[in-house]
């Protein structure tokens, strides 16, 4: 009974391990390239990957590039894998570009040119010419790349459109003075005070910055005090890319006079025909925001601003998102709540007779009946 015993479960485990076999799968994220670079004269290690969507689309993508691929590449990935959910950017494309020691000192300070070169004429040109890529290009650099970044984007802004160093940084007021561009440029500069070995200059290059304030360069530094020289790269990837995609998603904000100080109605239709100019969307102001309006109003309970987004984004009511028992009952309850029993009255009526039989019917039953009353008062 016991040799039983033992068999069956012998058997029980291997069965159970050969079903979960079956279902094991690689993770996969993006894949190697080897680039046969006559510029360096050496085989050089890129990883590219491509965002869900590339191989059901047409469309072309925005790219980013991290230097110190075998560091960050990953980081890259998950970053605007995490952002483009709720729309805070766009997919992109990532390229990572692997420069291990000793070289990467060494490419990045005494033969800077010489990498431009590379970075430019054959790992651009190599991406572009196999990938649907678009014309807007984001770069990333930590420590000694930094370095490298902060003079390269002033003098090749014609290929880069936007720049995230972190943990270093710094360019001569010659550089910055030089700096000419058509179209603008975003620098994302971040560190820590923690960071005891690069601090100064980046703080140096901020004050070079602001002595000078380059046009059509748009840049922004930020300290995190609380992360270290090797925790800063990840958290800087992301806040630099919404430094350099911040009029790319829908407007939220955190109270009604915070709307108020930024300028009302007017600062929504500058941004959204800003955001229209920059990334090709349509000008008009988007539903996400005009929700976020109504239900900002409707929850710091503002009756005044309530009324007035009601009426302005009249055409959002309409969506599929209100056509429910749900929100009937909602819009009418707030209504009664402030004595306006006229609307309230509209709103339990349509939820009561568009969606019968709803969990929300005995309260809106009341909510229609109490408002009446009040109304003939």
């Amino acid at each position: 009974m016991k040799r039983l015993l033992i068999f069956t479960l012998f058997c029980f485990v291997n069965t159970g391990l050969c079903v979960a076999q079956e279902y094991n799968s690689p993770i996969t994220i993006g894949v190697n390239h080897t680039i046969k670079s006559s510029i360096l004269n050496q085989d050089r290690a890129i990883q590219i990957y491509t965002p869900e969507s590339y191989s059901d689309s047409t469309k072309e993508y925005p790219v980013l590039y991290i230097l110190d691929g075998q560091r960050y590449f990953l980081s890259g990935v998950a970053v605007q894998t995490a952002m483009k959910n709720p729309r805070a950017i766009p997919e992109m494309i990532v390229v990572g570009i692997a420069t291990n020691n000793p070289l990467r000192r060494t490419l990045f300070g005494d033969e800077s040119e010489k990498f431009t070169s590379f970075l430019i004429k054959e790992v651009v040109h190599y991406v572009d010419s196999n990938y649907r890529t678009s014309d807007e290009r984001v770069i990333f650099g930590w420590e000694a790349a930094a370095y490298y970044i902060s003079e390269m984007i002033l003098q090749q802004s014609e290929v880069f459109d936007g720049a995230i160093i972190t943990d270093g940084g710094y360019a001569s007021e010659d550089l910055v003075k030089g700096f000419t561009s058509k179209k603008d440029v975003y620098l994302f500069m971040a560190n820590s005070k923690k960071d005891i070995y690069y601090i100064g200059s980046t703080d140096a290059f901020q004050e070079v910055l602001n002595n000078h304030a380059p046009k059509n360069l748009i840049w922004k530094y930020r300290l995190f005090n609380d992360e270290i020289h090797e925790s800063l790269p990840h958290l800087a990837i992301y806040k630099g890319l919404k430094h350099y995609y911040h009029n790319y998603n829908s407007l939220v904000f955190e109270s009604i006079e915070a709307y108020i100080d930024l300028g009302g109605m007017d600062y929504l239709t500058s941004y959204f025909e800003e955001r229209a100019k920059r990334f090709g969307f349509d000008k008009q102001i988007d539903n996400s925001t005009k929700n976020a309006l109504i239900w900002l109003a409707w929850k710091r309970d503002n009756f005044e601003y309530f009324k007035i987004f009601m009426t302005e984004f009249k055409d959002v009511l309409s969506t599929q998102r209100y056509a429910s028992a749900y929100w009937q009952n909602r819009f009418g309850q707030f209504y009664l709540k402030h004595e306006d029993y006229t609307n309230a009255i509209t709103y339990f009526n349509a939820g009561l007779t568009k969606y019968p039989n709803s969990s929300f019917e005995t309260e809106m039953q009341e909510g229609l009946t109490l408002a009446k009353n009040k109304e003939d008062q």
